[in-house]
């Protein structure tokens, strides 16, 4: 599959609305401008105040939702989901939101994240009886609200959030009710708006953007904000811990138009660029980066250094999401589907290749490959982050540590296994003070480094890289 072509896969993408009479349709389109991240499934659910329905399959949004069934999901509230299988893998079943009903009333839930103790949490409860339907984690969720003892729901919802560890952004719909919550290290972005007089909450700005909405604040982390009839309402169900929001997000999955922590993508990019290009310089004719996150940082590098940018690979943007490669050959036609040098920029140049990352590192020898069948005199190649030394517990689709290129090779191995004539990678302090939060900064509040440094906000993900690597 293409995915194999980049390495790292998206995160997932949720988005909601409450008090709009077209609240379905909004929610199209909200979730159109998340795509980028998750093209596996997706879904949305509505409430028209009494009932909850919704409607979900596998495939992009577009796809989903081809044949008229926006027009049956009436409702002026409406949560949705697209997806990209972190945990628990593909299959219809896994699809979100999912929804669940019983004689007290429906829940509908839409999770991006990864809940490092899912495993642990299951077992549990299906020893207590719970029978799963699904092997996505965000079933364990709704299992805890519905065993809780709490008198009433706002209280299930916040016992149960305490039993969760790692990365979770929550939308949850009742039939008279939306439940907004993020983990208290707040590692994904989540942010609400208004179109009016209704509320808009997405994973990233961007998608207040499309719909017409006005940004209003970030979701805290450790918040729990509940929206209905009466009003919109902020509390607080765990103690505010420093923010650990994803360094990716900012490096890769975000949309350039986004702002994620008050922080605009491109920016932060652009700025990744120009610190490299100080960390990291070289005499060359032309910079291109390889699309699409990595545009913002080829410009940034040109600026500082002087060499022209130039469109020197091109993306298909029309290639098949589940294109088959059977083998090795077409595993490397598939990179030649997807990305294509611009002979015309690079033969008998000198090339700066800009990329965001190395993850197995055969996505940049073949694409160090092509720029050389495209005459390019020398490639040299540079990287907007530090080499990813350990997986990702937290939602990624990281691979094991083995499977890191860089958990086992120097910068000097890395630059031959890739074909490149230099290999440099930005430097971790570079990252934080580019992205703007070096410690002198205002606007630090801290991000997860744990792919970089081995480091982990939670102590779960340390035993699990343990036992990772026992295996």
């Amino acid at each position: 599959m293409l995915a194999e072509i980049k390495g790292l896969n998206e995160e997932c993408g949720i988005f909601g609305i409450w008090g709009h009479e077209e609240a379905a349709q909004v929610t199209y389109y909200g979730l159109h401008s998340l795509q980028h991240r998750g093209q596996e499934g997706a879904g949305i659910v509505v409430s028209d105040g009494e009932t909850l329905k919704g409607h979900k399959g596998l495939g992009l949004v577009t796809e989903v939702f081809s044949d008229g069934q926006l027009q049956q999901l009436n409702g002026a509230a409406a949560i949705g989901h697209v997806r990209y299988a972190t945990a628990g893998g593909g299959g219809y079943e896994n699809v979100q939101p999912l929804l669940f009903r019983s004689q007290s009333g429906s829940i509908a839930l839409a999770h991006n994240g990864n809940l490092v103790n899912a495993a642990e949490l299951k077992l549990r409860l299906e020893q207590q009886g719970s029978i799963f339907q699904t092997t996505s984690d965000t079933e364990v969720f709704a299992h805890l609200i519905r065993r809780s003892m709490a008198p009433t729901l706002k209280e299930q919802i916040k016992v149960a959030l305490n039993y969760l560890e790692g990365a979770f952004a929550f939308l949850l719909l009742t039939e008279t009710e939306m439940y907004i919550a993020l983990d208290p290290q707040g590692f994904r972005p989540l942010s609400i708006g208004r179109l009016g007089n209704a509320y808009v909450v997405a994973s990233e700005t961007c998608a207040f953007d499309v719909v017409g909405a006005v940004y209003e604040r970030e979701v805290e982390p450790g918040e729990l904000i509940i929206i209905n009839k009466h009003g919109i309402y902020a509390e607080r169900y765990a103690e505010k811990r420093p923010r650990s929001i994803c360094s990716m997000e900012y490096i890769y999955f975000a949309r350039p138009d986004s702002n994620v922590d008050g922080i605009n993508v491109h920016t932060a990019r652009k700025n990744l660029g120009k610190r490299l290009a100080l960390e990291a310089p070289v005499d060359a004719d032309v910079v291109t980066g390889v699309p699409d996150s990595s545009i913002s940082v080829a410009i940034g590098y040109a600026e500082v250094t002087g060499i022209p940018y130039e469109l020197g690979l091109i993306k298909n943007r029309y290639v098949g999401r589940t294109f088959i490669q059977p083998s090795q050959a077409l595993r490397e036609q598939g990179v030649k589907m997807k990305l294509s040098p611009v002979r015309g920029v690079v033969a008998g140049k000198r090339v700066v290749m800009v990329d965001d990352s190395i993850v197995r590192g055969t996505t940049s020898r073949r694409i160090v490959n092509m720029l050389r069948e495209a005459g390019a005199k020398e490639v040299h190649v540079r990287i907007s982050s530090p080499p990813i030394t350990h997986p990702c517990f937290y939602g990624i689709d990281t691979p094991t540590k083995e499977e890191l290129i860089a958990s086992a090779h120097s910068v000097e191995e890395m630059r031959q296994m890739i074909g490149a004539d230099s290999l440099a990678f930005l430097s971790h302090e570079g990252l934080l003070e580019a992205i703007g939060r070096s410690a002198n900064g205002s606007l630090f509040r801290g991000q997860c480094m744990a792919c970089f440094t081995g480091e982990y906000p939670t102590n779960t993900c340390s035993q699990l890289l343990e036992q990772t690597v026992k295996q």
